[in-house]
């Protein structure tokens, strides 16, 4: 008898997990290896939250950053926007949004609300979602994970559950860690809202199983439609609706002409300017260049290797491609300089053209030039 229920409660769990795996959205449970930060004291209600001088980039103003946009717009004064709140509720009713897609590139257009406006959400929607805001850089709108583990990919029997009843539930684990970049691009229209993964994986390094080591895996398109379902639905979307929208982003993409392709020390994109230089953002991201700082106006992106990238080139991972970025780099001020900037040019309506050079604008040596674009042109197909 013990038996039959037991099959049965097997054929049940494997039914649910049938049903629920059709959904994408619901197959995320994330918990970071580090505890949350201590959350700064709180302004009182009867002062003003101190201002952020916030730069995004704006399609068609040529204007650097948010200030100078909202200067150029009215009273020459930055109008703060209404804020909004922090304890991860949702919006007021946000109907205008919806999710986009380019390629493998997908990102949320979220219409009236600024970047201000999203911040706050954005930041309290990955915490609510198991993850450690390691950075932020809100003149830049930039805000970084850290590494988190989806523990809905772990079995889900007695034998764990009593684990974690009595506080020992950390003894089961995967191999995998994932983080995600988070950038808002103002545009004329509102804000757009793009998520870019990266994913570690852990190996063993002999035969007796006894050392690991991580390395980098593939970016995971799928999974970065599914958090920004996830986000549709923190912003007021239906749920159904929000779904219905991940699943019919993650559909193949149509094949067709190269979309980028190299031409001796560029990268010729097909798209225009304003086109190109979205879809090139995202494309650093996934990479494992981080922006520092960008200027539109001058189609221009100052990036540098992701620190946990760098650390694992002498491991064979992502950059160990480009063994050379740090022995054969010039000094400044006694540092090895690892950045790069990235300038992305009209050369027609249709097309854009993509260049990279050292931090000080100098060419870079022919191999490193081909290696760089040709990971970007594999994310720009």
């Amino acid at each position: 008898m013990k038996r039959i229920a037991s099959l049965t409660l097997l054929a049940s769990s494997v039914l649910v997990a049938a049903c629920s795996s059709t959904d994408p959205m619901s197959k995320l449970d994330y918990k970071s290896d580090r505890p949350a930060p201590k959350s700064s004291l709180e302004v009182p209600p009867d002062l003003t939250a101190p201002q952020v001088q916030n730069r995004y980039a704006t399609p068609g103003s040529g204007a650097a950053s948010l200030s100078a946009y909202q200067q150029s717009q009215g009273d020459g004064k930055a109008k703060p926007s209404q804020a909004a709140p922090v304890d991860g509720a949702v919006l007021a009713k946000v109907q205008d949004v919806h999710m986009a897609r380019d390629g493998n590139q997908r990102w949320l257009a979220v219409g009236k609300q600024s970047p201000q406006e999203l911040w706050p959400v954005l930041k309290a929607f990955w915490q609510d979602n198991g993850f450690v805001v390691k950075t932020e850089e809100p003149e830049i709108g930039v805000m970084e994970t850290d590494w988190a583990e989806n523990r809905a990919k772990l079995p889900n029997d007695g034998v764990r559950k009593l684990m974690e009843t009595v506080g020992l539930g950390a003894i089961y684990s995967t191999p995998e860690r994932d983080k995600f970049r988070i950038r808002l691009e103002k545009t004329t229209e509102g804000t757009e809202v793009y998520f870019s993964h990266r994913g570690m994986y852990e190996i063993y390094t002999n035969e007796a199983r006894s050392d690991t080591k991580w390395q980098p895996r593939p970016t995971d398109p799928e999974l970065e439609a599914a958090f920004l379902g996830r986000f549709m639905v923190r912003l007021g979307i239906q749920n159904e609706k929000a779904k219905q929208a991940v699943e019919t982003v993650t559909a193949p993409a149509a094949s067709g002409d190269a979309r980028a392709k190299l031409d001796g020390n560029k990268l010729v994109v097909g798209d225009s300017f304003d086109r190109a230089w979205r879809r090139i953002g995202l494309a650093l991201d996934r990479v494992g260049l981080v922006v520092s700082d960008r200027d539109r106006s001058q189609g221009t992106y100052f990036v540098h290797p992701a620190q946990s990238e760098a650390e694992a080139k002498a491991e064979g991972g992502f950059w160990s491609s480009l063994a050379f970025w740090k022995d054969k780099k010039p000094q400044v001020g006694g540092k090895v300089d690892n950045d790069y900037r990235v300038v992305v040019k009209p050369a027609s309506d249709t097309q854009s053209v993509l260049m990279i050079t050292d931090s000080r604008g100098a060419a870079l040596p022919d191999v490193e030039t081909r290696t760089l674009l040709g990971k970007l042109r594999n994310e720009l197909q």
